[in-house]
């Protein structure tokens, strides 16, 4: 046990004649008096007394009015030992000014309340929660489920806050037209290249050029005309996140020494590896990355089909990047029969001439610009 004083029993006495028999001003000037001392002590007191200033607390929050408990929670919510079911009492309480300050800074509060409330509450608590310094998966996907523009914008902007791929993949269609929303999906360092792509993709010509001028790096590079955009955000490197460039360089190395073959991008594809297998391919075909990234993200499964036979790829690997590139894109399942088919008469040459087009196309946007 610490030193440090803490409530006893005959406080707790004191305490039960303050409620019985107090006025709110007394009730309010006990509350401040227990909370000086639990705050002057907090850094030395022991789990049992803690529980004590617990029992304590929610006698008093049960019997004061809302600007008292306010004044509570923002005196609780940066301790870092500060009593558990307190905080749950006040994160919990429908004034926003009480709750507000333990959704948004508490780093005690256990995640069990914060679900709770992300289901229950307003959407003034949520956007509370949606600034805390981590959310965990499992509270974003609440927030972003429940929670309306402000929110969900919050949420995505916290560099904390951890998306999952499907959250994510959700919020696509949502992005393609609305620009802020676009701006800070596609400004997340975590944000997967593939789901980037698939953002630009999809992304109406103002929200393109949205995603352009979010960076200033690539403020001279906004461009007009819809495909010219698309082109010009993929290539930008606001949108090689860290990820995609180590994946990059294995693959330099592994073409460098003559270790790329049909096996190896299928391992890839195989595990859903989106920047390697689209590397390999692009490196096997002799096209840059940003061709293939186009051809594998915008187009049906013939220009996948394409971009292979020039890399000299079996049919089995190819269906595994159609596989890949459909659970990815969240679109309909391709015709692996028919498209078996077509590859099988696919000529080397007229897919080499088809591939020519669209090295052309890429290498004039500049011109276009």
């Amino acid at each position: 046990m610490s030193g440090k004083p803490a409530p006893n029993e005959s406080l707790l006495d004191e305490l039960q004649d303050t409620l019985a028999n107090g006025t709110v001003a007394r009730r309010v000037e006990t509350l401040r008096k227990v909370t000086d001392l639990f705050i002057d002590g907090a850094p030395d007191f022991a789990d049992d007394q803690v529980a004590l200033f617990d029992d304590v607390f929610e006698c008093l929050i049960a019997h004061i009015e809302t600007s008292a408990r306010a004044l509570l929670a923002s005196r609780l919510a940066p301790i870092d030992c500060a009593p558990p079911k307190t905080l749950a009492r006040l994160a919990d309480d429908d004034a926003i000014e009480v709750a507000g300050p333990i959704l948004s800074k508490s780093e005690r509060l256990d995640e069990a309340a914060l679900i709770r409330t992300a289901q229950t509450k307003s959407q003034a608590h949520l956007l509370a929660i949606s600034i805390r310094r981590v959310l965990s998966r499992a509270v974003t996907d609440i927030l972003l489920r429940r929670g309306n523009d402000e929110v969900v914008h919050s949420t995505v902007s916290n560099p904390g806050a951890d998306l999952s791929e499907r959250s994510v993949d959700a919020l696509l269609d949502r992005a393609a037209q609305d620009g802020d929303l676009a701006a800070c999906l596609a400004l997340r360092p975590d944000l997967p290249r593939h789901l980037f792509l698939k953002l630009v993709a999809k992304a109406s010509a103002a929200v393109r050029a949205r995603l352009e001028t979010a960076n200033p790096k690539l403020a001279q590079e906004v461009s007009q005309a819809v495909r010219t955009a698309g082109r010009r955000a993929r290539s930008a490197t606001v949108a090689l996140t860290s990820q995609t460039e180590i994946a990059h360089r294995l693959i330099r190395s592994l073409h460098a020494d003559g270790r790329l073959d049909d096996q190896l991008v299928a391992q890839f594809t195989e595990s859903r590896k989106f920047d390697e297998a689209n590397a390999a391919v692009a490196a096997m075909a002799n096209v840059p990355v940003a061709v293939a990234e186009s051809i594998m993200v915008e187009s049906r499964a013939e220009g996948v089909m394409i971009l292979a036979k020039v890399a000299g790829l079996s049919w089995p690997t190819v269906k595994s990047i159609i596989l890949m590139r459909d659970e990815l894109a969240g679109t309909g399942p391709t015709d692996l029969v028919a498209s078996k088919a077509t590859y099988e008469r696919l000529r080397p040459s007229t897919a080499q001439q088809v591939l020519r087009f669209h090295r052309v196309q890429d290498a004039a946007t500049p011109a276009q610009a």
